[in-house]
């Protein structure tokens, strides 16, 4: 049966607004991370090495805020396919409900 879903209308609707929140979020952290925001500082993992490494310290802790942020673009994109597939699941839950059995 090509348009069975696989979950059912609530845990659809679940998933679809907890995406949408998750993909508006992790876009806005990644851009912040991406621009290297001073409020995200503790959130990114530096090594001791780093802070007192005086030659290229400053473009390695660069580096690090870039790597957070492409992985928070990474993870919005995870959840924009959570989200078709959600979307999914809440149009064929409607359209189950019409068919007459």
């Amino acid at each position: 049966m090509a348009g069975a879903s696989c979950c059912g209308p609530k845990l659809a609707a679940c998933g679809l607004v907890l995406s949408a929140w998750a993909v508006i979020m992790l876009a806005m952290l990644g851009i912040f991370f991406t621009t290297h925001s001073a409020t995200l500082f503790e959130d990114v993992p530096i090594p001791e090495e780093y802070m007192h490494n005086e030659s290229n310290g400053l473009q390695n802790v660069y580096d690090l805020y870039n790597k957070v942020g492409y992985n928070c673009f990474i993870a919005a994109g995870i959840y924009v396919v959570i989200g078709i597939v959600s979307f999914y699941n809440v149009r064929m839950n409607k359209r189950n409900e019409y068919l007459v059995r």
